[in-house]
């Protein structure tokens, strides 16, 4: 009976927060295909988690799609192949009908157990252990200078939330929102330290750096901006944002980068993602499903394409929403 209570409260809590209904459309065509080769696409797939409600519409495309994960992270992705290339272009299309939940974590609360921070979260989307995010990647070390500059700004904090914080704070006024130039948009964080500028990933990466080098888990996540001002058009850009863990809390979800465009949600983003988003995938140094020949990729949010065993660079995207009235 306990049980029962603890759920419906919490089925409750997530009906009550604010959220955003829509249609999400993403299209790509792999392009310049050379003729009698083998050739495999991969996609990420949007998926439900406790933050999104996600059904596909419809999914189409000129080879034959199949679903799967990857093992690390849980991402779920869709998969073509064909042994001898018969046309010079693949077109794709996946619409989705997507619900986005505000996602908010009361820090003035004195505990928030972790089972409630995931409480609907399928069990096939479950987050790879803890232990995999205080790990490095192959773009953020947990040494160096970011774990210089992270041992400064946690100096004298005694809990990992304090800790959180001040990185979050030191990102905040240290990075600036800069996509001038080049080597930015890669989450290489050395490229941070010494640029002390660039977009989403960079500052993220950086954070993420940070929080593990002193032992919060961190992690990767990454999606799509909804515009706020529009009821439908173009999704130009991608975005991505963080989360740290805390035993008592679970996930905590941070984004510095929206904080440091909307200085007015400084406070609210330390905390908090707003609904105007779609999570893609988790992660970073992605290993696909089925596994591809190339490198891990930096992240999976665009679709990637070998042609004879070898990455296929010309692939052009689009994607497109409509607020559900």
């Amino acid at each position: 009976m306990k049980k029962l209570i603890v759920l419906l409260l919490l089925c409750a809590t997530a009906l009550a927060q604010p959220q955003r209904h829509f249609t999400f459309t993403y299209e790509f065509h792999v392009n310049d295909v050379p003729q009698g080769q083998p050739i495999r696409i991969w996609a990420p797939l949007a998926s439900s988690d406790a933050f999104q409600t996600v059904r596909v519409v419809s999914m189409k495309g000129d080879l034959p799609l199949r679903q799967t994960r990857e093992s690390e992270y849980g991402d779920r992705m869709v998969y073509a192949e064909t042994r001898k290339a018969t046309r010079d272009r693949y077109d794709f299309a996946i619409t989705y009908d997507v619900v986005r939940r505000e996602r908010h974590v009361d820090l003035s609360r004195a505990a928030l157990t972790a089972a409630r921070a995931n409480a609907f979260l399928p069990a096939s989307r479950e987050p790879a252990p803890a232990r995999r995010f205080l790990q490095p990647d192959a773009l953020v070390p947990i040494t160096g200078q970011p774990a210089q500059w992270a041992a400064e700004q946690t100096a004298g904090k005694t809990t990992d939330l304090d800790k959180a914080r001040a990185l979050y704070e030191f990102v905040y006024r240290t990075m600036k929102y800069d996509k001038s130039g080049s080597g930015w948009g890669r989450g290489d964080v050395l490229y941070a330290c010494d640029a002390k500028k660039g977009n989403c990933t960079d500052f993220h990466s950086l954070f993420i750096s940070m929080a593990r080098s002193q032992g919060i888990p961190a992690r990767f996540e990454i999606g799509f901006s909804i515009p706020p001002d529009k009821h439908s058009g173009e999704v130009v850009g991608y975005h991505c944002w963080a989360d740290f863990y805390l035993r008592d809390r679970g996930w905590v979800p941070v984004d510095i980068s929206e904080a440091w465009k909307h200085p007015e949600k400084h406070d609210y983003f330390f905390g908090a993602h707003d609904v105007d988003r779609v999570q893609f995938s988790l992660g970073r140094d992605v290993q696909l499903s089925p596994r591809q020949s190339a490198a891990p990729l930096n992240y999976f949010l665009y679709p990637y394409a070998e042609v004879a065993g070898k990455p296929h660079a010309n692939i052009v995207s689009n994607m497109s929403f409509a607020d559900m009235k």
